[in-house]
């Protein structure tokens, strides 16, 4: 009788097992919109096999767009930073941190085995001699994951190392991005240098006739004096615009690690190639799109964690049964004379049945529900935000496109207007005043149009991040592997 009572207290678990644990789904839909409502980048002109294809036919590797650009330097530049970042070195380590708890996480499914040594000299009582004890054993242990705590842990964090890879590509892109920016940025300030400085040197010019003018009688002095204060303006305005070409070198030592003068050298020996992008490829369906994000990946892994973390707290509330033994060799020598003490025991089989403990087993299944309530969240704000992200790329990308060639006309028709008003005041026949107002229109002009131009690669560069930067989404590329 009583060892049919032990049979059943020891499969009680096993019992209990077939209770399920109502853990919430590792998986959440999200439905993205069915179409992009922004319109998708093409060519100016597009032969007509393609040009309802919303790359206009042009297939790009987002990893390798960078280097389709057409500019070393700017490859040079983002391969350095990358090296350096602190941001990608932060991910390698997540990566080698997770790797390290999947590891240990999934250790703890199988048994363990431990190895025992000793050795001992002791004095017996008289008239026993001295004698010498020397044991050795192996000790095998195994907690038997019934319901299944231990598996849900290791789930966790194979999920959450997955989503450490994907942040690695993240990072890099988010560093190129950076850097990119910056260089283009410095690329567009020293066009407005020269713009800058070229109409200072003009309202030099001007301010130097109107002083002979002056002197010689045929001006005010208060004319002069105009054309003095204008032409202050406009060496103030290029000095200034030469002291923030010089703070986007700074960054981009910062962000490179390469020395000033090297990176000066770099951008001084390399023209800036003409603005012309090479077209990215982005699917006419949003959820292709978001698939290449990895930031949604990571958002989606951290709800498969979430989830079996709540499965391995709600574990907790049951029987814990583990398994022992030990198999050890011995000996006792004493006076000459030796005694083998060979051993081996299988068990103890133990039983563990929590019965109370203030509360605490299910105050933390709650936590766990309620992290997994904010990863859901998480992950659905993050679908919303890429949406976000591709359509504003969008909206600017074509808002540019659209304003480029009126830029380029306003520029062509206010220097053709200043050219002639400035010819017609040295003949006496314009105010230096009519002349300001152009010339203050004509560079606008001109800094409206190189601004545009940043404006329009700032678009590409954003729209290249939401695109996921050519990330490939393990799980997709695994199915395909297996279809």
């Amino acid at each position: 009788m009583k060892r049919i009572q032990l049979l059943a207290y020891a499969s009680l678990p096993f019992w209990l097992a077939g209770c399920a644990l109502t853990a919430p789904p590792e998986t959440v839909s999200v439905q993205p919109p069915n179409k992009w409502f922004a319109p998708l980048p093409t060519t100016p002109t597009v032969d007509k096999s393609v040009e309802n294809l919303p790359h206009g036919g042009t297939l790009t590797d987002l990893s390798k767009w960078w280097e389709q650009q057409n500019d070393p330097v700017l490859v040079e530049l983002i391969q350095s930073a990358e090296t350096v970042s602190p941001t990608v070195a932060t991910a390698v380590s997540r990566i080698e941190q997770s790797r390290a708890t999947s590891v240990s996480t999934g250790a703890v499914l199988g048994p363990k085995l431990d190895v025992t040594a000793s050795s001992q000299r002791s004095n017996m009582q008289a008239p026993l001699p001295l004698g010498t004890t020397t044991q050795a054993a192996l000790q095998p242990s195994w907690e038997i994951d019934v319901f299944g705590a231990n598996r849900a842990t290791s789930r966790a964090a194979q999920a959450r190392l997955q989503g450490a890879q994907a942040n690695w590509h993240d990072a890099r892109v988010s560093v190129a991005a950076e850097v990119a920016n910056r260089y283009y940025s410095l690329r567009t300030c020293n066009k407005l240098e020269i713009v800058t400085r070229a109409d200072a040197d003009s309202r030099a010019e001007t301010a130097r006739l109107s002083e002979l003018s002056a002197k010689a009688g045929f001006q005010a002095p208060a004319t002069a004096a105009l054309a003095r204060a204008s032409a202050a303006e406009g060496n103030g305005r290029a000095t200034q615009q030469s002291a923030l070409c010089d703070l986007d070198v700074k960054a981009l030592v910062y962000l490179t690690a390469m020395d000033e003068p090297t990176l000066r050298n770099k951008l001084a020996n390399s023209s800036a190639p003409p603005v012309s992008v090479t077209l990215l490829n982005i699917d006419s369906l949003p959820a292709q799109t978001l698939s290449q994000r990895p930031d949604i990946f990571i958002a989606e892994r951290e709800v498969a964690a979430a989830s079996a973390e709540v499965g391995s707290a709600q574990a907790q509330r049951y029987p814990r049964l583990s398994l022992s033994g030990s198999i050890g060799a011995g000996s006792f020598r004493s006076a000459g004379t030796t005694t083998n003490m060979n051993t081996w025991s299988v068990g103890p089989l133990s039983l563990s049945l929590p019965i109370f403990d203030g509360g605490t087993r299910v105050a933390n299944i709650d936590a766990a529900k309620a992290r997994y309530e904010e990863a859901v969240v998480n992950y659905r704000a993050s679908v919303r935000q890429a949406v976000r992200e591709v359509e504003e790329a969008l909206v600017n990308l074509q808002s540019t496109a659209s304003r480029s060639e009126d830029a380029r006309v306003a520029v062509e028709g206010y220097r053709a207007s200043f050219n002639g008003t400035q010819s017609l005041y040295q003949n006496g026949l314009a105010s230096l005043i009519d002349l300001e107002d152009l010339r203050r229109t004509r560079l606008a002009a001109e800094l409206n149009a190189a601004t545009l131009e940043r404006e329009r690669m700032s678009a590409w560069i954003a729209l290249y991040r939401a695109a996921g930067g050519g990330w490939v989404n393990p799980q997709s590329t695994a199915a395909t592997a297996t279809k």
